[in-house]
């Protein structure tokens, strides 16, 4: 089979290698899945940089969450056990944590309703207790992760505002549905969230991005507000000051989603439940900004490495250069 390969560690367009492979054999609990489309997270990128918690063994095929076919026919998404990763025709994944895909979505939506929104629903239900009314922040909200969270607060009921950096991510962002869309880089971003609350701030902040977001996160959050740090996109890992949490009467809350699978697995199924409900009746559906064929998956994880992307992008391994399926 056709598989991407990192050798070494550095930037995704340069470690990424398109190499003939044997097909994986599973293991005793997994299977094989052939990969219908695999969606790309900036943990891919963070992983040929050799910057992720997760470090494979060299070589290894990055792509931590698809949409596949088991043997048997049936579509299914799943996160594969690397070093076997999506961005290849075959992966494999362990049994126990196979999802039904949604019939209500493509393959490439499918695989992009997996991570994302598994971590927004977490994030805002799980961990925060968004309720109906409330004011919630996304910073990135035109990226993958802070589309997800837009889409899910506004099925919540919540009043969404949405932070992204220039005009294009901003028209992203006002049709997945923010009420208040601020562009970082032509906003006071600070200024513009206490005017559209008020001056009360947000009840829900949702940081994938760290650094600068989260100091305006601080400074924007409501009293009783809540913080759901997610990631570290900008690189850098912001130190809260403990006190300013303290005199503002705020909390700051970690979310590893991936901790689910092994510290309570059956959250994680009835998160997909809940999701697969919502994709159902419309009120979610994974924006998929563009689908690139197998031989475009290294210059198409350094686009989302580069933070030049919106939504997703997903690598579909049956589609021709030409774009055709």
């Amino acid at each position: 089979m056709q598989a991407w390969q990192v050798h070494e560690n550095g930037e995704p367009g340069e470690v990424m290698r398109l190499e003939d492979v044997e097909t994986p054999t599973p293991a005793d609990g997994q299977v094989l899945l052939k990969v219908r489309a695999a969606n790309i997270n900036f943990p891919d990128a963070l992983m040929c940089r050799g910057h992720y918690q997760v470090r494979p063994p060299l070589p290894f095929t990055p792509g931590v969450e698809i949409c596949g076919e088991t043997e048997d026919g049936r579509r299914v998404l799943a996160n594969p056990a690397l070093p076997y990763g999506g961005f290849a025709e075959y992966a494999v994944a362990d049994a126990a944590a196979v999802l039904p895909a949604p019939e209500a979505l493509d393959d490439a939506e499918a695989a992009a309703l997996h991570i994302g929104y598994q971590t927004g629903w977490f994030g805002l239900h799980r961990r925060a207790g968004l309720e109906a009314g409330e004011t919630l922040l996304v910073h990135a909200a035109a990226g993958g992760v802070g589309s997800a969270a837009v889409q899910l607060g506004k099925a919540a009921g919540a009043r969404v505002i949405g932070v992204v950096g220039g005009a294009e991510k901003a028209a992203v962002a006002r049709e997945l549905g923010c009420d208040v869309v601020i562009d970082r880089r032509t906003e006071d971003v600070i200024g513009a969230v206490k005017e559209a609350t008020g001056g009360r701030g947000a009840d829900v902040v949702y940081d994938p991005v760290g650094g600068e977001a989260y100091a305006q996160s601080a400074k924007v959050v409501a009293f009783e507000g809540r913080i759901v740090v997610v990631g570290f996109a900008s690189g850098s890992i912001p130190s809260p000051a403990l006190n300013h949490a303290l005199v503002k009467n705020y909390s700051i809350l970690g979310l590893h989603w991936g901790l689910y699978n092994t510290k309570n697995p059956k959250l994680v199924q009835h998160c997909h439940e809940q999701l697969t409900e919502l994709a159902a009746r419309g009120a979610v559906k994974p924006l998929v900004s563009e689908r690139v064929p197998l031989g475009g998956a290294a210059a198409a994880v350094q686009r989302v490495a580069d933070g030049v992307t919106t939504g997703r992008v997903a690598v579909v391994p049956g589609l021709t250069e030409g774009g055709a399926a």
